[in-house]
């Protein structure tokens, strides 16, 4: 695990490729290369976390023949490929991953990518041919941002490394702050600035000497859906195929010459991903769970019962307020552009505490949207056939009066009614009225979720411009694949590795994601709605399994997620810096927005 960054200029310097890698120094702290042709105008900057092989033979910018590689991330299956490449007369010198992508790339060329099982950003500088190749893995564990604009390539692991750049042009994206306005993160390929893009997952770039660029994808969640077969075996052939294949997948995640834990919040992902490697362990595995004092928030008693339980050698840290506010003013910093995951300060804090014991943890990420786990989902099961069954000119016209009426008219029956619900009625109103045209459960799935709705976009921003792409077929009894292909390439890409990402990194620590193999994701997107959601049953399959090592008992609850108390927050100690919000017309017009309108968000609280 490490950090990457590299220029492609006319005037390269040593002193420009320092500066940016540096400031990732945190992410990467045990090694430092750099690479420059002053001639190609080409230089590469690299920070190391040792994890792989941790001798020099390691140390990076690598080179091999005409190749040169900047490299992030880990490629789990990384022995087997070594034996496959032997056969083809290659002789390896170090027992690093790197090596076996330098090596695979001139063997096999872009098609190597498709033998890897792991995480990864790469660039891969050929001197012979002169042009760059930038490598992101299929569903974006890791960041890759690139940069093009006045004659300058740039490209980082994260944002902060550009601005070491003094032509950096910072021109905010208007796209972005709308994608931000609606769900709380941007995702690729926008980043908050006009001229700053994210790779996408599972995409290759690759920019010659004069500047012209290429970019396409090798892998894509739509295109393995569409092509999905149904999977129709019975349901103990399904669930035995399930177990190999987590088992087989988890266990590569555990590659590593450096201690390995794991985040345990005692909920269905984190204990299965933990009861299956403890199973084929002789040692008891590291646990990590942060607990909080509010009990709303705090699932760390049920974590502790599930590490008795399964038999781990578990840590728990409780929190107080300070910690909290110790960590707000670093977040910033952290994410380099508006990022609104409360989680992130509970992720950066069981990711501190469990740095004190292991250099690598594994989180239990994506379970959800591989297997149909949110909460959202069963809402969707339970009111969007309700609404259907209205007939569709009363939801029309009723959608119709509800939009006519105005903010003013919306309070005064707020006033009449003096109930909870009706007093948010004007910020949930504009929502109501989506919902009700809506003629497919995708919509509604979008709808319901999103924080704003057009209109209200619109009231804020002056834009008017949708920028998801809710176009997917609903294949044969797999409703539930289409609602994940939709999370994983939106909400799993730019909220939930992004928060896992930063937070991992910032404090040298390496996440891993067992459940985002390709070989699972393929499997599941096959799997009917029946084996995934069942009697208003998350997760069903999963949880098949995993009663067979942790007793249902400890398992079976309300879903709570990673949350903190921010509306409490936001009401107390938060409220003099949301308050700078209206006061200051600097934020709305540095993000373009109606400052009027953010100041009537900020009095709702």
């Amino acid at each position: 695990m490490c950090r990457i960054n590299g220029v492609l200029n006319k005037n390269i310097s040593d002193a420009l490729i320092i500066k940016m890698r540096d400031t990732l120094a945190y992410g990467g702290p045990d090694d430092a290369g750099i690479f420059i042709d002053q001639v190609s105008g080409i230089g590469l900057g690299h920070r190391r976390l040792s994890v792989i092989d941790l001798t020099e033979a390691g140390h990076q910018p690598m080179f091999w023949n005409d190749l040169v590689i900047v490299f992030n991330g880990e490629i789990y299956n990384y022995k087997e490929i070594i034996k496959e490449l032997n056969k083809n007369g290659y002789v390896f010198t170090t027992g690093s991953d790197t090596e076996v992508i330098l090596k695979s790339f001139e063997c096999w060329g872009y098609e190597c990518v498709n033998r890897f099982r792991g995480m990864f950003a790469f660039a891969i500088w050929d001197k012979r041919q002169e042009k760059l190749i930038l490598c992101r893995d299929r569903v974006g564990v890791k960041p890759l941002y690139w940069y093009h604009k006045d004659g300058i390539f740039m490209f980082a692991s994260e944002l902060k490394a550009f601005h070491e750049n003094p032509d950096f042009d910072k021109t905010i994206d208007s796209k972005a702050v709308s994608l931000y306005l609606q769900t709380g993160y941007i995702k690729s390929p926008f980043s908050i600035f006009k001229f700053a893009h994210k790779l996408e997952p599972g995409s290759f770039l690759e920019i010659s000497k004069d500047f012209s660029i290429k970019k396409w994808k090798y892998w894509d969640i739509r295109d393995i859906y569409n092509k999905s077969e149904l999977r129709n075996e019975d349901e103990s052939t399904l669930i035995k195929e399930c177990e190999d294949l987590l088992t087989e997948s988890f266990q590569l995640r555990m590659v590593s010459d450096v201690p390995v834990g794991m985040f345990l919040s005692g909920g269905i992902d984190s204990s299965i991903v933990t009861a299956l490697l403890q199973k084929e362990s002789a040692t008891p595995l590291n646990t990590f769970t942060i607990g909080f004092e509010e009990k709303k928030y705090n699932e760390a008693n049920y974590a502790k019962l599930v590490a008795q339980h399964i038999g781990t050698n578990h840590t728990e840290l409780y929190c107080k307020e300070g910690d909290f506010k110790n960590i707000i003013p670093l977040l910033p910093e952290l994410y380099d552009e508006p990022f609104g995951d409360s989680s992130a300060i509970p992720t950066y804090l069981v990711s501190s505490l469990a740095r004190k014991s292991v250099t690598v943890s594994l989180s239990a990420d994506a379970g959800d949207e591989i297997f149909t786990g949110y909460n959202r989902y069963l809402y969707i099961e339970k009111y969007f056939d309700k609404i259907k069954k209205i007939p569709k000119p009363i939801r029309l016209l009723s959608s119709q009066i509800l939009d006519s009426l105005t903010i003013s008219q919306i309070r005064l029956l707020s006033n009449i009614f003096n109930n909870k619900y009706i007093n948010n009625l004007d910020s949930r109103l504009p929502k109501l009225i989506e919902v009700l045209k809506c003629e497919n459960p995708i919509d509604f799935l979008y709808n319901a979720t999103v924080n704003l709705t057009q209109k209200e976009l619109f009231e804020l921003f002056s834009i008017n411009e949708p920028i998801f792409n809710k176009n997917i077929p609903i294949l044969d009894k797999r409703l539930c694949s289409a609602y994940g292909v939709l999370d994983i390439e939106s909400y799993l890409e730019g909220d939930i590795l992004t928060k896992v990402d930063r937070a991992t990194m910032n404090v040298a620590l390496e996440g891993r994601e067992p459940f985002l193999d390709h070989k699972i994701i393929e499997f599941a997107i096959g799997l009917p709605d029946n084996i995934k959601l069942r009697n208003g049953e998350t997760k069903w399959i999963l949880r098949q399994i995993l009663y067979k090592y942790v007793p249902k008992n400890l398992i079976e609850r309300p879903k709570m997620g990673f949350g903190i108390p921010l509306d409490n927050w936001l009401s107390t100690f938060l409220k003099p810096e949301l308050e700078l919000l209206s006061k200051d017309n600097e934020f709305a017009l540095i993000f373009g927005l109606n400052n009027e309108v953010v100041s009537t968000i900020v009095r709702s609280y």
